[in-house]
């Protein structure tokens, strides 16, 4: 029996593709791999971010919630907020933990789907 090892790729749904590519190349700044028809594919940190047009009603949703690290989450609000970006709610803590604070700061992208950057910052 072979096991599951990591996530090969992630399906975002995007009705305006064009707009989408926009929003998560040169807002977001994720890496562009290649576009096909109704598809196009970007790099995260090794995971593949795959933004597609639905074929099929069952698949016209809204994506799951996507955190995306970050180092300074201050400075990738201000950097993506600059870009255009427009965030739900600024960077706040949510969790301290024993050695590090987690802090989350929310917005949507073009498509409406829900997205976070998270930072897990150490404790001195």
């Amino acid at each position: 029996m072979t096991s599951i090892s990591s996530i090969g790729q992630i399906y975002i749904t995007a009705h305006d593709l064009e707009r989408a590519v926009r929003f998560y190349r040169d807002t977001l700044g994720l890496r562009f791999l290649f576009q096909v028809p109704n598809m196009a594919f970007f790099d995260c940190g090794g995971v593949r971010l795959m933004l597609g047009v639905p074929e099929k009603a069952e698949f016209d949703h809204p994506a799951s919630i996507l955190y995306y690290k970050v180092e300074d989450i201050r400075a990738a609000h201000d950097l993506l907020s600059s870009r255009g970006a427009e965030f739900r709610s600024k960077p706040h803590l949510v969790a301290p933990m024993k050695d590090h604070d987690l802090w989350l700061a929310e917005l949507r992208d073009t498509e409406g789907n829900t997205l976070a950057l998270m930072s897990e910052v150490p404790r001195r």
